[in-house]
């Protein structure tokens, strides 16, 4: 098993991508609500093969009641996310959706500096900065 984040976060771009182009023509003749609903049940049935088959499964009263608070609303986030990502790719263009949804980096560094503590640096905020204005390049229909 790779054991840096490098190769596992360049996975997660891969597959995000496919994800906005196999979504928007799998949405094509269906509810965006109901694809969501479908593509959530394909993702649990995957995820808990995983933990099962690799013996990672735990009691659920091992887990601490902080991590299910946090994880109950990761969860909601999540699906809040899906939900409005599926609806905004109904209504329009991969292209544009895609890249404004990927504004989700810019506020994770906000948020990670605002309600973590964390700190970036001048060349981070650039970076910040730079990933805000392409994504907006990305997504303009001028």
């Amino acid at each position: 098993m790779i054991a840096t984040w490098l190769p596992w976060a360049l996975g997660s771009a891969g597959f995000a991508a496919l994800t906005a182009i196999f979504a928007k023509i799998g949405i094509e003749n269906i509810n965006s609500d109901y694809a969501t609903m479908i593509r959530t049940t394909v993702i649990l049935a995957i995820t808990t093969g995983i933990v099962v088959a690799s013996g990672q499964w735990q009691p659920l009263g091992s887990v601490s009641r902080k991590t299910w608070t946090f994880l109950v609303l990761s969860g909601l986030a999540t699906g809040g996310s899906w939900l409005c990502y599926f609806r905004a790719l109904k209504l329009g263009d991969a292209a544009q959706v895609a890249p404004v949804d990927k504004l989700s980096v810019v506020l994770v560094a906000v948020f990670g500096v605002a309600l973590l503590g964390e700190k970036l640096t001048l060349p981070n905020w650039l970076g910040v900065a730079l990933i805000a204005g392409g994504a907006v390049l990305v997504a303009y229909r001028g």
